[in-house]
């Protein structure tokens, strides 16, 4: 499910777990007549009630004002018809199949895979590979070729020693040699992943082939996996848009003098890293793993960190300038905590084809499939050459009404498999006897079918997915109303949007900033020093060079134009021209000269814009509400009413 779609499913309260309703059930309330019973919205307000954070929506009736909102959208979308668009349509389809994926596929498969891939989490592999290049689609001749250039490069190999091999074969265009380093599970593509874990070190493997062609590959070394680690960061950015900036190294460089002189990694974070996720929290990082960064500089700087607490020197990526410092050292989770994020990596990985066959063994079993195909000799006699040129049709004597094969209640024809045939000739490119290209082509013809069935009958088989695609149903037709009725129309209304912020100018405005000078210590002795010059309107590099060397960085300026919540300065710093007391603030010192003072001020429609556009929408969908009030009519039952707050304050 895309995320906007689950954005309107919460907003709107939508996970409705509703199969069925019975004669007996109290009706709560109607919508236009038609009724909604009170066990609905107790299994709805119970389903949701984790869910929600503002706790007057836990109040039922608040809750009950959402939720017959909620129906008057679906009775409103159902009567524009939104729910018979072919967007819509072929949305949910697609949602379906997608889902479906997850209630047919073999189970035991597919656990077996994720204990696999988790067993190669926890180690990895140092290997360098040959590979002879060969196009994935090549002919039975051109493979054997591909396979005795592979092997006699492994007799080489195996004589002369790999790496001269390697090195001397290479060229980049048919014949690779390369150093891979170390890797674990979902790195490589998985017929090399395989052959890597299962060679022992030292060893050179047996010839394999991949969609790249036919490798070989030396084992160097096996070791665990390094694990995930904690650190915080200092980030210093160079801004290329402002020439009087000052120089990142050189800002970066005085930072970790502070750093060796003592003074607190977190504190000199919020006064000056860059990155804003991460100052507020003294620079501290989520915890990651090798790979997942996308800085492989600070992703190795970070691992070569052998001490909780260790800082390492000044270094550049492609970000800016780091300082880190490590914080924690993570083994490998467990199984148990990583096990939903394995099976959905297995899922998209090559080795999901054994979890497909799994599917399809067990699909035609449920179905009574033969393993013998029926006789397909009639569509053999029937191709000719152009099947490879993507030009064949069927004959005009075709006959397309005898029966092939049967899935339960379901009967394909000749003439289902030969549309199938002329379609996907467009996805053949390497010739080969028509008697091999039929047969396969009828496996994947059957096995899409099989697959096919099975999901067009799965809401009859599984009620829990019968469930989630009704809930599915009903938001996706809700964030189609929205869309159609609030969201893009208040978008396109530039006349209603600029009448509505010259209605409610007061609602934006720019707050009170400064330009101002703040310099950061953490002694308040040098402040004062700071201060008396700053006082006598000394210029800033002429401040520094006095209280600082190369030596020894004891005050950091910050040069800008701030709001109240700028991180270099005070809580409640009162906004006043000149050179201000000195305030202890983030674990350090600060005194502050204000040059000037920009008071609060009414922000253009051009610089609202994104805001007025949002408090539009609103607007517009209260009032859209009031009109489907009129227009749909709601009648509670209040008994019904009060016997559902009875049942949910027991």
């Amino acid at each position: 499910m895309t995320l906007r779609y689950l954005f309107t499913l919460f907003l709107t309260l939508a996970a409705l777990n509703v199969k069925g309703q019975t004669a007996e059930d109290d009706v709560l309330f109607t919508v236009d007549g038609a009724p909604v019973y009170a066990s609905e919205f107790l299994r709805v307000y119970n389903k949701n009630l984790d869910l929600v954070q503002d706790e007057s929506q836990k109040d039922v009736d608040a809750y009950l004002t959402l939720f017959t909102n909620y129906k008057l959208k679906l009775k409103e979308a159902k009567s524009l018809e939104l729910d018979k668009k072919p967007s819509y349509l072929r949305e949910l389809s697609s949602y379906k199949k997608q889902l479906a994926k997850n209630y047919i596929t073999d189970s035991k498969v597919t656990d077996a895979l994720v204990e696999e891939a988790y067993d190669r989490t926890l180690n990895e592999v140092n290997a360098n590979h040959i590979l002879v290049k060969l196009n994935e689609n090549a002919s039975p001749q051109d493979s054997l070729i591909a396979f005795n250039n592979i092997s006699k490069l492994r007799e080489r190999a195996l004589k002369e020693g790999f790496e001269k091999v390697r090195a001397e074969v290479h060229n980049g265009q048919t014949v690779y040699g390369e150093k891979l380093g170390y890797f674990g599970g979902f790195k490589m593509v998985y017929k090399f992943e395989n052959a890597a874990f299962n060679t022992n070190v030292g060893d050179i493997s047996q010839p394999f082939r991949t969609r790249f062609g036919y490798h070989i590959l030396h084992v160097l070394d096996k070791r665990e996996s390094r694990g995930e680690r904690t650190v915080a960061h200092i980030m210093v950015v160079e801004n290329k848009n402002d020439s009087l900036a000052e120089n990142p190294e050189v800002r970066i460089q005085d930072i970790y003098k502070k750093l060796t002189q003592g003074e607190a990694f977190d504190a000199l974070a919020k006064q000056f890293s860059d990155d804003k996720n991460s100052a507020s929290k003294g620079g501290m990082l989520k915890a990651f793993s090798s790979g997942q960064l996308r800085a492989k500089e600070f992703e190795d700087v970070a691992f070569r960190l052998k001490n909780i607490g260790d800082v390492s020197k000044p270094f550049k990526t492609d970000f800016g300038w780091h300082i880190v410092k490590l914080h924690e050292i993570s083994p490998v989770p467990s199984l148990k905590t990583i096990k939903l994020e394995l099976v959905e990596k297995v899922k998209r990985d090559s080795r999901s084809k054994l979890i497909d066959k799994a599917l399809t063994d067990k699909l035609r079993a449920k179905y009574s499939i033969s393993d013998t195909p029926p006789n397909l000799n009639y569509f053999i006699s029937i191709l000719n050459d152009d099947y490879f040129k993507k030009t064949w049709k069927l004959p005009s004597d075709f006959a397309g009404n005898q029966p092939l094969v049967a899935i339960g209640d379901k009967k394909l024809t000749y003439n289902d498999f030969g549309v199938y045939l002329t379609n996907s000739q467009r996805n053949t490119s390497v010739k080969e006897a028509f008697k091999r290209l039929v047969l396969n082509k009828y496996e994947a013809f059957l096995n899409e079918n099989l697959i096919d069935y099975q999901e067009a009958h799965l809401e009859e088989d599984n009620e829990d997915y019968a469930n989630i695609v009704e809930e599915y149903r009903d938001g996706l037709l809700l964030f189609d109303l929205m869309e159609t009725t609030i969201w893009n129309a208040s978008k396109t209304d530039s006349t209603g949007i600029r009448n509505f912020y010259d209605s409610h100018k007061t609602d934006y405005m720019q707050e009170e900033r400064i330009d101002a000078i703040v310099a950061t210590s953490p002694k308040q002795k040098t402040l004062k020093k700071v201060s008396k010059l700053l006082n006598e309107n000394m210029p800033i590099d002429r401040i520094k060079s006095l209280v600082n060397s190369n030596d020894n960085v004891d005050v950091i300026f910050t040069s800008d134009v701030m709001d109240a919540s700028h991180q270099t300065l005070p809580e409640k710093f009162n906004f006043k021209k000149g050179v201000s007391k000195i305030y202890k603030h983030n674990d350090a010192f600060v005194v502050v000269k204000v040059k000037e003072i920009f008071p609060k001020a009414q922000k253009t429609f051009d610089e609202a814009k994104g805001a007025v556009t949002s408090d539009y929408q609103n607007y517009k969908e209260e009032n859209w509400l009031k009109a489907l009030k009129a227009k749909y009519k709601i009648d509670v039952n209040q008994d019904v009413l009060q016997a559902v707050k009875t049942k949910l304050n027991k």
